[in-house]
């Protein structure tokens, strides 16, 4: 059994064609064929089931496949890490981060990665969820991941910083003008929400924050992208809460922002299965050079919406926690 055999294999079966595999990989057919045969003689039988139309697993072969295709990335992985340690002058390098932290916080991130490093490829592989980017980390999707601390470290768990979620009014809001609010003066309110809003221990975040606060969120509409329900909360359907950097980043100058009393905040970290080295290790220390950005978001006509970012808030419930200073 080799590597280019498993390969082979795992692109037959995403191309669901050997005659597409064949073309993906620069093959001829005949000798792809015989790489998949001699495959499945090494491992005792077989692995696909030829049909007039295309290719299908067997059982066999739906056991094998996450293997394959972990051993197939790990490869990629290895290879881009060895050539990233020249300097991380030149190849490529993966990030996974959730969609909240790529819309928020990766686009600096990366302006001032491609003025450092411009022969350097990124390529960003986005998750709606903790739990989707802790296991694509682990089947070695990307060298490196951003995002909530790990519940199960994969090996390298590197710190960077907090993400703190803000409640989102419009400007016209009778709360507009202050700057913090606490969940209970909000039991009557309407609420959008979002689809990608965090879990705690198996509840969406706001129906627990709002559940410890003796009342339940009365969700007025439900979106599938947090800054979908942003733009909605700024025009008045309801209040919404997002992180704070994608208000900042993305549609803060739209809306007037109001943190929650205790402050809402969780860990942050890069993680990966193993250190980061070459570009990989570079990108880790930019990012913990930039984090958090130093400037707070603005509200229209330059108004600035303050955020509490200091840490003399009364400590939380986790995740969503201040720590005592």
């Amino acid at each position: 059994m080799s590597l280019r055999q498993m390969e082979y294999f795992v692109t037959v079966v995403h191309e669901a064609s050997f005659t597409r595999a064949a073309d993906a990989l620069h093959v001829t057919q005949p000798a792809l064929s015989h790489q998949i045969k001699a495959l499945e003689k090494s491992v005792g039988g077989a692995l696909l089931e030829r049909m007039p139309r295309g290719v299908r697993l067997t059982p066999m072969g739906r056991a094998f496949l996450p293997h394959a295709e972990l051993a197939v990335r790990s490869a990629a992985q290895a290879r881009r890490a060895a050539r990233a340690t020249a300097g991380a002058e030149g190849g490529e390098l993966h990030v996974a981060t959730l969609h909240s932290l790529a819309v928020g916080v990766l686009p600096d991130v990366f302006a001032r990665w491609r003025a450092a490093h411009p022969r350097v490829l990124l390529r960003l592989h986005e998750y709606a969820t903790a739990e989707a980017l802790e296991e694509a980390v682990q089947r070695g999707t990307a060298d490196l991941a951003f995002g909530p601390e790990p519940t199960d470290p994969p090996g390298t768990v590197v710190p960077v910083g907090e993400e703190e979620l803000v409640l989102v009014v419009p400007f016209d809001d009778p709360l507009a003008g202050r700057t913090t609010v606490t969940l209970p003066e909000l039991a009557d309110r309407a609420w959008v929400r979002c689809a990608l809003e965090p879990v705690v221990h198996g509840v969406r975040f706001l129906d627990w924050a709002c559940g410890r606060a003796g009342f339940s969120p009365r969700t007025a509409v439900w979106t599938e992208h947090t800054s979908t329900a942003v733009r909605m909360a700024a025009a008045g359907v309801g209040v919404s809460t997002a992180s704070a950097d994608v208000v900042r980043g993305a549609v803060g100058e739209d809306c007037a922002i109001l943190t929650p009393d205790p402050a809402w905040k969780r860990p942050l970290a890069v993680y990966a299965r193993v250190p980061p080295t070459g570009a990989a290790e570079a990108f880790v220390d930019l990012l913990r050079s930039t984090w958090p950005a130093p400037s707070t978001p603005r509200a229209r006509h330059g108004t600035p919406a303050r955020l509490r970012a200091g840490h003399e808030e009364a400590e939380t419930p986790e995740p969503f926690a201040t720590p005592a200073s």
